[in-house]
């Protein structure tokens, strides 16, 4: 893990703001792919 504690204040908050901003493009992109696998399976459940 990065030490950030030893950078400033608005580079602390910079890095969490990137942090969280990466967090959110990498649960869209992965939910974006789970659906795009698990919506043909309940389609199939539905009309079986």
């Amino acid at each position: 893990m990065i030490d950030l504690a030893t950078y400033s204040e608005p580079v602390q908050a910079g890095a969490l703001v990137g942090a969280v901003l990466l967090e959110a493009i990498v649960l869209y992109v992965g939910y974006g792919a789970l659906e795009r696998v698990a919506m043909p399976v309940v389609d199939r459940l539905k009309h079986a």
